[in-house]
């Protein structure tokens, strides 16, 4: 390997993936919030290399998928084979150096296995990455010859050397470059489809005796590509089981591990506790003790700080909530949603785009919207901020220490004051000033003895209605 320059890493991305039956190009399919070529990416990032891939189907959506990984990009302007893929991109790449080829379906592949290709690879024009199955099914084998190795299709197999070898091509190899741009342009395409095989270039290092085949010595899962919507599941739980144990390591409890969905990209601070059934996508970020209950969803965005508490079935997207809070069970935070510190938003209640100052209190069946709640204002159950007017949106702004009371709904643009009482069951549709009682409802009226003639008659419009569809059948 040349020891001037970073090695490159090119990975092919530039196919259909027609066994996934789907309209969405095989590499970008998620793998626990991540698209599988961005797995491939992250583990050369990780690597040391500098990271290329080569697109063509679906390219502008693989551009859009991988802005902010790190990586170029070549065009494959005609996909005729993984030779031609790497001829593609020939003119990218330095003249000199090392360059790993790998497939973009391959999720699992780790880091340090792409540093031992490396380190393996010194002086030599080829290496491969091998793996030994029981079933190599259709993969292509390597055949060793003395001391020269190659690779054949499984489609150009007898059935006994289909029987007899075990050891297949993972599609993962280190190249010299400047072998490979002396190669490379002059490979045949093979019948009768007619693309160019990159396996070709390990035969021709082989006869000039500087080619070499790693066997891996890890779970070959890790190097097994995904072609098909089962194998995406068994990536997913295997990607699953290694993400969730780092966490682990790292001080993290799960009640049910096996339940819990924790994508990659998830912050996870020590002594958090995660609930049976909980999903927690990537992007979010907990503190540390934060103890999430039962079935909960943490969308991307969501900032959790220490010491917070989120109970059962509780969703919450693009938020933040402060240290001391208290969230649900049964509560949605939604975009723009700032929990202050010891807040509670409670049992059915929603907040959107609205900030709750330190110690506010939400605690039953309520919406807050565009909105600011004070410090240590108490919200009752059912209150609304009616915030939308049938065409935009409109700020309600409830001061420090305020008392709103159950059933209250605060037609927005409106403010209520530091210290205000506003009755319960009120329509509130002016501003109240601080320390004012606002009530905005009609008079009660009692009419005593009323109520049983009122049931008499209902009674009887009942019977009549009976009566009449009775004779009409």
């Amino acid at each position: 390997m040349d020891a001037a320059s970073p090695p490159h890493a090119l990975i092919l991305a530039a196919g259909r993936g027609t066994r996934m039956k789907s309209d969405l190009a095989k590499v970008l399919h998620p793998v626990l919030g991540l698209p599988m070529v961005g797995h491939a990416a992250a583990a050369c990032r990780a690597a040391g290399m500098a990271v290329r891939l080569v697109v063509h189907h679906q390219e502008d959506a693989v551009r859009a998928a991988m802005a902010d990984a790190g990586v170029t990009f070549t065009r494959q302007p005609d996909p005729r084979g993984t030779g031609d893929a790497v001829r593609a991109a020939l003119a990218d790449l330095p003249a000199t150096g090392t360059v790993v080829v790998l497939p973009g379906d391959a999720p699992l592949l780790r880091a340090d296995t792409l540093r031992r290709l490396l380190a393996e690879h010194d002086g030599q024009l080829v290496t491969c990455l091998s793996a030994v199955l029981d079933d190599a099914a259709r993969y292509g084998r390597i055949v060793r010859d003395g001391d020269r190795v190659s690779i054949v299709e499984a489609a150009e197999l007898s059935d006994a050397q289909l029987a007899s070898l075990r050891e297949i091509n993972t599609g993962v190899y280190a190249f010299d470059l400047a072998f490979l741009h002396r190669v490379v342009p002059g490979l045949l395409p093979h019948p009768p489809k007619g693309e160019i095989y990159l396996t070709d270039v390990l035969g021709l290092a082989s006869e000039l005796g500087r080619a070499r085949v790693i066997v891996h010595d890890g779970d070959v899962d890790e190097v097994m590509g995904v072609n098909d919507r089962l194998a995406l599941s068994l990536a997913a739980r295997a990607m699953a089981w290694r993400v969730k144990a780092a966490h682990a390591e790292a001080g993290v409890s799960f009640e049910d591990i096996d339940s819990t969905v924790v994508e990659v990209g998830v912050q996870l601070g020590r002594d958090v506790t995660v609930g049976a059934g909980c999903v927690l996508r990537r992007g979010a970020v907990v503190g540390e003790g934060v103890r999430i209950g039962p079935h909960c969803l943490l969308d991307a965005g969501v900032l959790l700080h220490p010491g917070v508490v989120v109970r059962a079935f509780s969703h919450l997207d693009r938020c933040e909530v402060l240290p001391g809070a208290v969230v649900g069970p049964y509560a949605r935070l939604r975009p723009g949603a700032r929990v202050g510190e010891d807040c509670h938003v409670g049992n059915f209640c929603e907040v959107k785009n609205a900030v709750l100052e330190p110690g506010a209190k939400v605690n039953h069946l309520s919406y807050i919207g565009d909105a600011r709640v004070g410090a240590r204002t108490n919200i009752g159950a059912g209150t609304i901020t009616c915030n939308y007017d049938g065409h935009g949106k409109h700020h309600t702004d409830i001061g420090a220490d305020a008392f709103i009371g159950s059933n209250t709904a605060l037609v927005a643009p409106v403010s209520v004051g530091d210290g205000a009482i506003v009755g319960a069951g009120s329509t509130i549709v002016g501003d109240v000033p601080a320390d004012a009682l606002a009530l905005g409802r009609g008079s009660q009226v009692v009419k005593p003895g009323l109520a049983p003639r009122i049931h008499a008659r209902n009674a009887e419009r009942k019977r009549q209605a009976t009566r009449g569809d009775g004779a009409s059948s």
